[in-house]
C-alpha cells in the first residue's frame, strides 16, 4: 500500500503543478456524477414510471382528486410538478392558460433537471487544456535546460520535462473522457424528464380544452350543476 502511494506521489511530482488541479477536477467530476447517478436513478424509476401513468390516467378521467393524492405522495420531479399542475387546472379551464402555467412551472424546475450540468461541461473542456498547458511548460522546462550555455550534463533533467509534458496530457485527457461520458448520458435523461414534462403539460392542456369552459374538479362542477 505505501509503495502505491509513493509511486502515485511520484507521478504528481513527475507531473507538475498542473497535475494537482487536474486531480481536484478529477475528484469533483466523480463526486457529482455519483450525485447525478443516484438523482436520475430514482427519478426514472420503474416505479415512479408506474406512478406518473397512474397520474395521467386519473387526470384523463377526471378524477383530479385522486390524481392529487398519488402526485402528492411521489417527492419526484415530477410528483411536485403534477401536484401544482392539479391545483392549477382546479383554478382554470383555459387550455392556453394551462399550457403558459406549465411552461412557466418547466423553467423553475429546470435549474434541478440540469444541476451540475454546466460545471461536468466545464470540466471536460478546461481539462484536456490544463493538460495541454502542462505540455507547454514541460518543454519550456526542457528546452531551457538544452538552452544552458554549461549544456546538459545530466540527461535525466531533460528527461523530466518530456515527462510533465507527457504526464499531464495523458491525465488531462483520462480526465475529461471519465466526465465525458457521464455528462452525455446525463443530457440525455434531462431531455427525456423535459419530454415527460411537456407530455404532462399537453394532458392537463387537453382536458382543460375538453372541458369547455367548466372547471375540471368534478366536486366543483357537481356543485354548480346543483
Amino acid at each position: 500500500m505505501a509503495s502505491a502511494a509513493t509511486v502515485l506521489l511520484r507521478f504528481f511530482d513527475d507531473g507538475g503543478v498542473v497535475m494537482w488541479p487536474l486531480l481536484g477536477m478529477s475528484v469533483f467530476s466523480v463526486a457529482l456524477s455519483l450525485e447525478r447517478t443516484w438523482f436520475w436513478t430514482r427519478t426514472h424509476s420503474k416505479k415512479r414510471s408506474s406512478v406518473l401513468r397512474s397520474v395521467l390516467r386519473r387526470v384523463r378521467e377526471g378524477d383530479l382528486a385522486g390524481a392529487m393524492d398519488i402526485a402528492e405522495s411521489d417527492a419526484s420531479i415530477y410528483g411536485g410538478f403534477a401536484s401544482t399542475m392539479i391545483a392549477d387546472a382546479r383554478k382554470r379551464a383555459d387550455p392556453a392558460s394551462i399550457e403558459a402555467h406549465g411552461m412557466e412551472l418547466v423553467e423553475r424546475i429546470r435549474p434541478r433537471i440540469e444541476r451540475f450540468s454546466s460545471v461536468l461541461s466545464t470540466i471536460v473542456t478546461a481539462a484536456p487544456m490544463l493538460g495541454i498547458l502542462g505540455t507547454v511548460t514541460g518543454i519550456i522546462q526542457s528546452f531551457q535546460l538544452l538552452g544552458n550555455e554549461r549544456g546538459v550534463t545530466d540527461p535525466t533533467l531533460v528527461a523530466g520535462g518530456i515527462a510533465e509534458a507527457l504526464y499531464t496530457t495523458v491525465f488531462g485527457l483520462v480526465v475529461a473522457l471519465v466526465t465525458l461520458f457521464p455528462y452525455v448520458a446525463f443530457k440525455g435523461q434531462s431531455d427525456r424528464a423535459f419530454g415527460r414534462l411537456e407530455s404532462m403539460i399537453g394532458v392537463f392542456a387537453q382536458i382543460g380544452s375538453n372541458s369547455s369552459g367548466r372547471s375540471m374538479d368534478p366536486k366543483r362542477s357537481s356543485g354548480s350543476d346543483s
